[in-house]
């Protein structure tokens, strides 16, 4: 059955209210739904109101429902969209969002765990740079007999010619 998410409306004249609706989409807008996965309320007082269940949402888009375009934004505004494209599911089951501040309702991966380095004894300290300054001046000592390897084949080939 190919399912589509859109919005039914209800309440009276000037006063929307709509209810988050899974439905055939062979079907027409006012038909029988599915499931209700929620509800937005833009003319709501002081501030607009969208609540969705947010696993079952989740749950249809992953099945292959097609949400409409006012349902995606709606979806956006309240980190479902977020959930569906990262393949992750949210801590709660419903998303709620009032007026325009919205959450960021995406997944929050755990702090990874930082081992603090642990002092190292005193004696340890002073034989490493030792070894430093060692290490330092071999490579100066090697890089002498390679500048003078090129040298002494340029003086062979002029003496074989």
């Amino acid at each position: 059955m190919a399912t589509v998410i859109r919005l039914k409306r209800g309440g009276r004249k000037k006063k929307p209210y709509y209810r988050i609706v899974v439905q055939d989409s062979r079907n027409r807008t006012r038909g029988r739904e599915v499931e209700i996965l929620g509800v937005y309320h833009p003319a709501a007082r002081p501030a607009p109101v969208s609540e969705v269940n947010a696993v079952r949402a989740l749950e249809w888009l992953r099945q292959g429902a097609q949400p409409s375009d006012t349902v995606r934004a709606i979806f956006s505004k309240l980190g479902v969209m977020k959930h569906f494209g990262d393949g992750t599911t949210p801590e709660t089951e419903t998303a709620q969002a009032v007026g325009a501040v919205v959450e960021d309702k995406g997944y929050t991966p755990p702090a990874p765990v930082v081992d603090e380095p642990k002092p190292a004894p005193a004696a340890a300290e002073a034989e490493v740079p030792e070894a430093t300054e060692a290490a330092e001046e071999a490579p100066a000592a090697d890089a002498a007999p390679e500048e003078a390897a090129p040298e002494e084949a340029a003086s062979e080939e002029q003496a074989a010619e």
